[in-house]
């Protein structure tokens, strides 16, 4: 006959089980306490990127830019295509355009704002041209060159390069020359420096953007976007409001492998051992032979093509003798002497950009060449052209103005900048 065992189930009694109750409780908050204090220790996901899967980039995305470079005395930071300015603490717009020496209204048009509008400490105005090289306030300083009459070539220059028409003018018979205001005793202010590195990229916002969605657009953290630009906390941004997309580091250079280490040879096994001199037998005689004196060879010197054509690009707007050379900040073109009522010709083909007088009533010319490059003529007479006309290489253009001592004044412009124009005359 079979005995089946009774089942006997334990019976806990009811403190027992509120006191496995209280310890299950109390395991659990330690837990999720560990847990919290662990996801503490690193800092906010700006870029909303997060941790799954034990795979994090947020320390990629902290590192992944470089700091935007510190600006200049004035608050401007110069990229080679565009110039931005950086405000100060308690800065206006007014307070800016001041700064750097623009027109307010220009400065407000450009970025959407008001003159009145207060910026933040670090936040980046885009500037709509290059700002002048020189402010109102105070008289230049002796060695600084003015052009005749007080004119600033530079404003001349940016003004033909922003109005004037790559072609011909739809009215030519029409010339309509623009008496310009004596400069305001400038002050020279410390030349701008350009940046080095790759440039970045300026950013317009448009309707319905925010700082997260560029951010992803262009693959950087949201937290360098607003550095970079002086963004609030909440980072807030405008329509029309330019940014600056942040640089991203330089990859670092790979590492080169450590070379093989060389095999050192077993005791023994090098070169023979020499034999030990003696102290009875004298050591034998070397006859060693001279070395054999080998001629140096002459170097030789290989001389570069010239990289400068045969032909200049320009002919010399006159006949006669440099007089005074170029110098940067002091005189930012050449004058050459001639004689009274000599012909001034067009250096380069191009298109005739401005016809101006200065504050005395002398006329400048101002040609253009191509998109950046210009050449200027002042202290001339009997202008032979009309704005907008279609000019050829040599064609005359004025004739030389009567004075004591008779010089034209000639410039050639990259852009807003002077440069030295005897290596482009011939």
């Amino acid at each position: 006959m079979t005995v089946i065992a009774p089942v006997v189930t334990p019976v806990i009694a009811p403190a027992a089980r509120s006191g496995l109750r209280r310890v299950a409780t109390r395991g659990l908050a330690l837990c999720l306490l560990t847990t919290c204090l662990t996801a503490c220790q690193f800092p906010k996901d700006y870029d909303l990127r997060g941790s799954l899967g034990g795979f994090s980039t947020s320390d990629a995305a902290r590192t992944a830019t470089a700091d935007r470079p510190s600006p200049d005395t004035r608050g401007l930071i110069t990229y080679p295509s565009y110039q931005v300015a950086v405000a100060q603490r308690g800065d206006r717009l007014s307070d800016v355009a001041s700064r750097i020496g623009l027109p307010i209204d220009e400065l407000a048009q450009y970025n959407g704002m008001e003159p009145s509008d207060v910026l933040r400490k670090g936040e980046v105005v885009a500037l709509p041209r290059r700002a002048p090289d020189t402010l109102p306030g105070l008289a230049p300083a002796s060695d600084t060159t003015v052009a005749p009459g007080g004119v600033d070539i530079a404003s001349l220059a940016g003004q033909a390069i922003d109005e004037a028409p790559l072609t011909s003018s739809p009215n030519p018979g029409s010339v309509t020359p623009t008496s310009i205001r004596p400069t305001p005793k400038p002050r020279p202010v410390k030349p701008v420096r350009v940046q080095d590195g790759p440039e970045p990229v300026r950013h317009k916002v448009a309707r319905g953007e925010t700082a997260f969605t560029i951010s992803r657009l262009y693959q950087v953290p949201v937290k360098a976007l607003a550095d970079w630009n002086g963004l609030d906390g909440d980072f807030a941004i405008r329509e029309g409001q330019y940014l600056l997309i942040p640089v991203k580091d330089q990859k670092a250079p790979a590492r080169r492998t450590a070379a093989a280490t060389p095999e050192v040879p077993a005791p023994g096994a090098g070169s023979a051992t020499p034999t030990p001199p003696s102290s009875v037998k004298p050591l034998p005689q070397e006859r060693i032979a001279p070395a054999a004196v080998v001629p140096t060879a002459k170097p030789v010197v290989k001389v570069p093509e010239p990289t400068r054509r045969s032909e200049a690009e320009m002919v010399f707007p006159v006949k006669g003798k440099i007089i005074r050379a170029y110098a940067k900040g002091k005189n930012d073109g050449i004058d050459i002497s001639g004689a009274v009522g000599a012909p001034v010709r067009a250096a380069a083909a191009g298109t005739v950009a401005a016809i101006t007088k200065d504050s005395n009533g002398i006329p400048i010319l101002v040609v253009r060449h191509d998109q950046k490059l210009l050449s200027v003529y002042a202290n001339i007479d009997n202008i032979e052209v009309k704005k907008g006309a279609k000019l050829r290489r040599g064609q005359n253009i004025a004739t030389l103005r009567a004075g004591a001592n008779p010089f034209l004044h000639f410039e050639i412009r990259n852009g807003f900048e002077s440069v030295d124009p005897l290596p482009y005359l011939n």
